[in-house]
């Protein structure tokens, strides 16, 4: 029994719609930030990266800078950038990328739910990470990060939706500067709305976070300090996604040294446990599970795993639990993917093409692209208990901050 409601939106006018739509917080960094945000006064990242307009050498996490976002966010209100919906709502949100479309439900979720796991997780999160984003709820008052949720397919739920879609006009419609095209339309009829609540409750027995898990960690603990005293901070800002409609990218590995091998020899170690197959100069990438590619000294190479490197329980098959215990601690004595300097993560989104050059530049000595996750390997990991290796799933295209804002204070 999955526990959404509607909610009255704080989101931009229509005409500042696409000023305001940002890519997510936690996607750029201050300095790219600044980059994203220059010339335009209406981008939301004016409040969920505030530090731009700081100096540079702030440290992001000082109370001015959430002073800041609290003073921009009611800017933004004062100059009617945005608006707060006079009905609770829900909205649906359909993003277009290279010609897949996928369209979510966007409404408030269950801290409930959330914290007896009738919204499951699948990655553990970071308390520096939390932290910053309670201290920005406290101050702000807001909830500006939007929880991307999945489920199970509901063809009853998903009828209705694309109804809903194709017999009205949307409220927001514009394509973003990297061509991904963000569509809004807004549910206000009461009917609808107790319609789509009841098919949560009693069709959806539980939802997957796919991404968004330090955002959903810090409404809660938010909610905790309040100590139940604010209605508000009982829901968190979701939006919800069909299975079918989702498609996880490969999350790649780049590595600063062999731990003292060359790479002839290190390959020839790698026999061990994979076939090595060289394969020349263009990128390599795999195909299916088990494959992986290798770069290093500007040659590409494709290593299949033998049967002895994996298990077949639900973390034990996954390609990057093959890597980490065969690859990364047998040879490069990596542990701890989130700690160890020794590696770096680039998401599938920057193409092979970002491997090459991390190590071509010779910042990198090799790189590792993997074939990427499935949306049942996630479902069924959630379900177990369990939680994936560190950086499993990359998730595109990215809900953009900004369209819709959760208030939890009235």
């Amino acid at each position: 029994m999955s526990i959404i409601k509607p909610f009255k939106a704080l989101r931009p006018q229509a005409q500042y719609a696409k000023q305001v739509a940002s890519k997510p917080y936690d996607v750029l960094s201050s300095a790219e930030a600044r980059i994203e945000a220059r010339g335009n006064p209406n981008s939301f990242l004016h409040i969920t990266k505030s530090e731009i307009d700081l100096p540079e050498n702030i440290d992001t996490h000082t109370t001015e800078v959430y002073e800041k976002a609290k003073e921009n966010l009611n800017a933004f209100i004062k100059r009617e950038i945005l608006f707060r919906e006079n009905k609770e709502c829900y909205y649906v949100y359909r993003l277009i990328m290279n010609g897949r479309s996928q369209t979510g439900l966007v409404s408030v979720s269950s801290i409930d739910d959330y914290e007896n796991d009738i919204i499951k997780k699948h990655e553990f999160t970071r308390p520096d990470k939390e932290l910053d984003r309670i201290n920005h709820i406290k101050k702000t008052g807001a909830q500006t990060g939007n929880v991307f949720l999945a489920y199970r397919n509901v063809p009853e739920l998903d009828e209705l939706i694309d109804k809903w879609v194709t017999s009205k006009s949307p409220v927001y419609d514009f394509k973003a500067e990297d061509g991904i095209e963000h569509t809004v339309w807004i549910i206000n009829d009461t009917n609808r709305i107790n319609k789509i609540t009841a098919i949560f409750k009693d069709e959806v027995p539980c939802t997957y976070i796919a991404d968004g898990h330090h955002r959903a960690a810090s409404a809660a603990k938010v909610r905790k300090a309040l100590m139940n005293s604010n209605e508000g901070a009982d829901y968190f800002l979701t939006t919800l996604f069909p299975a079918s409609q989702l498609e996880i990218m490969d999350y790649n590995r780049v590595v600063k040294n062999l731990n003292g091998y060359g790479v002839t020899d290190f390959l020839q170690a790698l026999r061990q446990d994979f076939i090595v197959e060289e394969k020349g100069t263009e990128p390599y990438k795999p195909q299916h599970f088990h494959e992986f590619g290798f770069y290093a000294d500007k040659k590409w190479y494709k290593l299949t795993s033998k049967e002895n490197t994996f298990s077949n329980d639900p973390i034990g098959v996954l390609d990057v639990t093959i890597l980490q215990n065969n690859i990364l601690a047998k040879f490069l004595n990596i542990h701890d993917q989130r700690t160890d300097k020794n590696i770096d993560f680039v998401g599938g989104i920057r193409g092979l093409g970002e491997l090459e050059k991390r190590v071509n530049s010779g910042e990198m000595a090799a790189a590792f692209s993997l074939y990427p996750v499935s949306i049942e390997q996630l479902f069924s990991i959630a379900d177990s208990g369990n939680v994936m290796p560190p950086k499993s799933t990359w998730f595109e295209p990215k809900l953009r901050d900004g369209l819709f804002t959760h208030l939890i204070y009235e």
